[in-house]
């Protein structure tokens, strides 16, 4: 990723990474030094490699999208030139003829509001000379609750290859306190994440004017692409899941490869990304433009749920207390819907099966540079934070599944909703399909 990539997006001010950075500082031990490198670009085949997707943490704290970038920290430094070093990839003419030209060290300064910026190349001679003047190093591992890791990262060698030339070191893990900051969105990350927002509602209303019977899925896909890439999107913010009938009820649905019957309802699990920070909308709509009786009663079931989730995920309620209260105004809606009886959900138990047959996934999720953001584990929520409200009623035996999402800021008095101008009303949804040409 070069600097030319910046004409795409707003340019994001140096002062958010420099907040970033003076925050993290404050909860460093004395004598410390932070060691944060960019991820690998990982390969695929032959001579293909995936596209390359930035280190979150190293975004945050620099807001350089660049391969082989490394931030040291030593807050502690006796020199002050010392305290914050940022390393970047050296261009050359081949590279800018075969990737293009690279951060030049003047550009790699303006970005990230780091004065003293290095070329990578001399990264481990500089290391060497800093290492013994700390005492403790404090160095990066994925601890995402969700995080599967089957590739080493750049990052994960680097804490082995420290720890061997370094043993009487104490090393400390970074991400606790890179979670803990990430989870409180800055306003500038906020005006980020309403541009994903907005790029992605233009992306749905788009949709509203398309859909019919007679659609595959992967031409809605290709609809949204080609609405987020040409507002400065660089495209989904996850893999699309565009399920139409029984396809809606598997969750990570990503084939896409059906074609939408008349009748059917087709469920759009499906954001954009803007500027690295990103948006999650779930919206569910018929293939015909008009909901069935039993569609119209589930669907608005699913969005009472959405609004009562809303008046309870609030500062000071605990995740634990949030997903039961949920669980229980989720249970009524189910009797509601004749899917079993007030016998039986009493009869359940507090496991609540029952209600997880129907609606099986949690009810929310942090939301920022990762799609599912870092979290402290447990914490209550707090004011600042942004967070996805996903309820939704799987019928398997019925054929279709619905869920809902939008995207909430935590306000101290009210939530933000990030996605109030996006239709999410059955009458807006039925209005907007029936003028489509």
């Amino acid at each position: 990723m070069g600097w030319n990539d910046a004409v795409r997006y707003e340019t994001i001010p140096a002062e958010l990474f420099i907040r970033n950075r003076q925050n993290l500082r404050g909860l460093l031990r004395p004598h410390s030094m932070v060691i944060l490198h960019a991820n690998d670009i990982f390969p695929t085949n032959a001579d293909g490699v995936l596209d390359f997707k930035q280190n979150s943490d190293l975004f945050y704290l620099t807001g350089v999208d660049q391969e082989e970038t490394t931030l040291v920290l030593m807050p502690d430094a006796m020199d002050l030139s010392e305290r914050e070093v940022l390393f970047v990839k050296e261009t050359s003419e081949l590279l800018a003829i075969w990737e293009g030209q690279k951060l030049t060290r003047e550009q790699a300064r303006a970005v990230s509001g780091i004065e003293r910026v290095e070329w990578s190349s001399t990264f481990e001679a500089h290391l060497h000379r800093w290492v013994p003047l700390v005492e403790h190093v404090y160095l990066v591992t994925n601890e995402h609750l969700r995080a599967h890791i089957a590739v080493e990262t750049r990052n994960a060698r680097f804490i082995q290859q420290c720890q061997a030339r370094y043993p009487l070191h104490r090393y400390e893990r970074l991400a606790p306190l890179m979670h803990r900051l990430r989870v409180l969105k800055d306003p500038v990350e906020i005006g980020l994440i309403q541009k994903a927002c907005d790029i992605t509602g233009a992306g749905f209303r788009r949709l509203l004017g398309y859909i019919k019977p007679g659609v595959g899925e992967w031409e809605i896909e290709a609809e949204l692409l080609h609405e987020f890439v040409r507002r400065g999107s660089r495209g989904f913010a996850y893999a699309p899941i565009i399920g139409s009938g029984k396809n809606a009820c598997v969750l990570h649905y990503v084939d896409n490869d059906q074609v939408c019957q008349d009748g059917d309802l087709v469920l759009l699990d499906v954001a954009a990304e803007y500027a690295g920070w990103n948006s999650d909308l779930t919206r569910t709509v018929p293939v015909n433009g008009r909901f069935s009786k039993r569609q119209r009663a589930v669907y608005d079931a699913v969005l009472r749920v959405l609004r009562a989730a809303n008046a309870i995920l609030r500062p000071g309620t605990t995740p634990r207390d949030y997903q039961q209260q949920v669980l229980e105004i989720m249970e009524r809606e189910l009797v509601g819907l004749r899917l079993f009886t007030a016998q039986e959900a009493r009869d359940q138990g507090a496991a609540k099966g029952l209600v997880k047959k129907y609606f099986m996934h949690g009810i929310s999720h942090s939301l920022g540079l990762d799609v599912h953001d870092v979290t402290p584990p447990h914490e209550p929520f707090a004011e600042g934070m942004v967070f996805t409200i996903e309820p939704g009623i799987y019928i398997p035996e019925e054929g279709f599944g619905i869920r809902l999402e939008n995207d909430v800021w935590l306000g101290k008095d009210q939530n933000i909703d990030l996605m109030a101008g996006i239709p999410i009303e059955a009458e807006e949804i039925e209005l907007a399909m029936s003028q489509r040409i």
